[in-house]
């Protein structure tokens, strides 16, 4: 019996979630030890990010010249700008690192950064759900993703008063507060996915 083809843009959706899944375990698994580390690590998601617009703008350039869509065009665009977006915060807060001269990760940065990851592997099961049409599978994986956002949010708020109460040095305080807060702006950036994701199974199931 022959397999079904894969519909391009599940194919491109598809390949956009497993490097976002593979740059965030990046970002997760690698070990910073000097500051020599940080330009390596800022580097290598630099990479991912720019492999990661290559593949929008081939979305984007089938779209153009498509006739028919498996889903509604807007839904496909929305969904590959959300997934960007998560990779764009990604590879900017490891430029912040690099630029911080941050070697350290802190207990709170550990607990986002594996949110993160653990919302960037929901996010790579419901994009594979999407691609066979099982789209009430998909919901659970959203739901997991908003608790994880919910998470991060808890996150944010306990480091900044943390940090508020511990660090003395000015500067420092000006760093990890920015970083803390772009990574919840990463949580945020994989709650819209799962908001997409949400709306295209109310319009299609």
């Amino acid at each position: 019996m022959a397999m079904r083809k894969k519909d391009k843009f599940s194919v491109h959706l598809s390949n956009i979630a497993i490097n976002l899944k593979e740059s965030s375990n990046y970002f997760a698994d690698y070990k910073l030890t000097n500051v020599d580390d940080l330009k390596i690590f800022s580097e290598k998601m630099k990479e991912y990010e720019s492999k990661g617009d290559s593949l929008v703008h081939e979305v984007i350039k089938d779209l153009h010249n498509a006739f028919i869509t498996y889903i509604e065009r807007e839904d496909i665009l929305t969904l590959t700008m959300s997934l960007d977006d998560v990779l764009d915060g990604l590879e900017h807060t490891a430029a912040l690192f690099e630029m911080y001269s941050v070697v350290h990760a802190d207990d709170y940065m550990l607990k986002f950064v594996d949110a993160i990851r653990n919302c960037t592997t929901e996010i790579d099961a419901a994009i594979e759900l999407l691609a066979t049409k099982k789209l009430p599978n998909m919901r659970d994986h959203a739901i997991k993703i908003k608790d994880l956002e919910s998470k991060c949010d808890d996150i944010l708020r306990e480091s900044i008063k943390q940090l508020f109460a511990n660090e003395k040095d000015p500067i420092r305080i000006i760093q990890y507060k920015e970083i803390y807060e772009e990574l919840e702006n990463i949580a945020d950036f994989c709650q819209a996915v799962a908001n997409t994701l949400e709306s295209i199974i109310m319009k299609n199931a």
